[in-house]
């Protein structure tokens, strides 16, 4: 078959406060809010559904990852290469967002270069990538 089959996905997430949420990707991370979604980018860029949970209980985050002291990612974004993740990293800097990964490089791994956030709820954002321009 040649056609793509998946366009995009998205990611779902229950939060404790629907309108905080909204305020939060709108303002810090950039993103477009609507009734049903935050999009950055158009809908094969950052892409989240976020509802209203019925009890703080039900907003579960992802938790450590075994053998890591740095909270495992519930959303991780592609980033084309160190230039714009460095922007991005500026950007959100700017905005005041809550770094729980500053920038860092594995050079064993591409090499590859990443930072993480969280959103009001601690849902951590990451996102990465390899220097296309260095190859």
């Amino acid at each position: 078959m040649n056609s793509r089959q998946i366009h995009s996905s998205l990611k779902v997430l229950l939060v404790s406060d629907l309108e905080k949420s909204k305020q939060y990707y709108r303002n810090v991370l950039g993103c477009e809010v609507t009734d049903w979604w935050v999009i950055r980018e158009g809908f094969t860029g950052l892409g989240i559904k976020l509802l209203q949970a019925n009890s703080t209980e039900d907003v579960r985050p992802n938790r450590l990852e075994k053998g890591f002291s740095q909270p495992a990612p519930d959303i991780y974004c592609y980033v084309e290469n160190w230039a714009a993740l460095d922007e991005l990293y500026m950007e959100f800097k700017e905005k005041a967002a809550t770094f729980v990964i500053e920038p860092w490089i594995d050079e064993e791994a591409g090499p590859w270069k990443e930072f993480a956030i969280s959103d009001p709820d601690n849902y951590c954002i990451a996102f990465g990538g390899t220097n296309k321009n260095s190859l």
